[in-house]
């Protein structure tokens, strides 16, 4: 559903080990087959081997995850995502719990933010990226959507069709017609499921940045927080950053307009989708959610990005632990009380 905006660690960790026999270093690695993006991992650790040891089993679990949860491609001996969708109608797939998982959170963050996030909205989706995916390979002939189409589509989005059972570890689309599109969360719930067994069986002091969703484990070596920045969507400004924070333990993800985007008739058209209306939202041009759960504040910038920041204000302030800024549609920031105190200091 939506594509993170992108906030390199490289760029803003200090890359320096500390001084001692035995002292922890800083040690990072980047993987690109996962996700559709470059995946960050930065840890603190006094024996460079057990950092390569635990860094290859990261990356072993990351590329499951990648798999179980990819739509669009079928792998040996996996039940995914892109079989429960070619099972629509057909028959229960029986799936790893991981699955299970993520589709129960789908449910509870659809129920959160009233329907905006709707991880059974991909007949709708599915559209929308076919139309971005030919506009891009041939932009002088690209075109919106077939309006019929998507309200066609719109009518296989009943979240209720899609069926858990988790005595029988299956999950069945009832409806032949609808399928799932995990993108709003899945990329966030994985990470954070990443660093909840970091914390369990390697390093008490990570960060992982996952195409710009950042959830961090702790304190930098030093027992400084993580610096991480949030990305000016106004690419006429020459400020990179709307927002620099500092992190110890949290998650950080932002949405925005300006990322996975095509031209038709000299229009730029964004990914994120809104339900009431089939098309691009336009409330605003970001929003970025802090809290202490990845694969909710993946969810939650979603969420805020999809209605007014007045209706968005209200949600995050029903929420305990959750704080946010806007870049409102003239480019102006809002900030809750939370998010602001949380800002590094100049």
């Amino acid at each position: 559903m939506k594509r993170l905006i992108c906030v390199c660690l490289a760029l803003l960790l200090l890359m320096t080990g500390c001084d001692g026999l035995g002292a922890p270093a800083q040690y990072s690695e980047l993987y690109v087959d996962t996700f559709d993006t470059v995946v960050q991992l930065v840890a603190y650790d006094s024996d460079e081997q057990h950092f390569r040891e635990q860094a290859e089993e990261f990356h072993r679990l990351l590329q499951e995850y990648d798999r179980l949860y990819d739509i669009y491609t079928a792998y040996d001996g996996v039940n995914n995502l892109y079989e429960v969708n070619r099972q629509a109608g057909v028959a229960p797939v029986k799936v790893d719990d991981r699955i299970l998982d993520l589709l129960e959170f789908g449910k509870e963050v659809y129920t959160l933010s009233g329907g905006k996030v709707n991880i059974a909205a991909g007949a709708v989706l599915s559209l929308w990226h076919q139309a971005r995916t030919a506009g891009l390979n041939d932009p002088a002939n690209a075109a919106l959507p077939d309006a019929s189409a998507l309200a066609e589509a719109s009518k296989h989005t009943a979240i209720e069709d899609m069926v858990i059972d988790r005595q029988a570890g299956t999950v069945f689309l009832r409806d032949p017609a609808m399928s799932l599109d995990v993108g709003a969360i899945a990329k966030g719930y994985a990470t954070e499921q990443l660093c909840l067994w970091i914390e369990r069986n390697a390093w008490s002091q990570a960060a992982v940045s996952a195409g710009g969703n950042v959830r961090t484990v702790g304190s930098k070596g030093d027992g400084t927080p993580w610096v991480i920045g949030v990305e000016n969507p106004n690419r006429d400004d020459k400020q990179a950053y709307v927002a620099t924070l500092c992190l110890t333990g949290q998650a950080l993800v932002t949405s925005g307009d300006y990322q996975r985007t095509y031209t038709v008739d000299g229009v730029l058209y964004h990914h994120i989708i809104d339900p009431a209306t089939c098309m691009p939202a336009d409330y605003v041009h970001s929003t970025t959610v802090l809290c202490d759960d990845s694969g909710l504040a993946d969810a939650l910038s979603t969420a805020l990005f999809l209605m007014p920041v007045a209706d968005g204000q209200a949600l995050v302030a029903s929420l305990e632990g959750v704080e946010a800024l806007w870049v409102t549609d003239d480019y102006q920031t809002i900030m809750t009380d939370g998010f602001e105190a949380a800002q590094k200091e100049e």
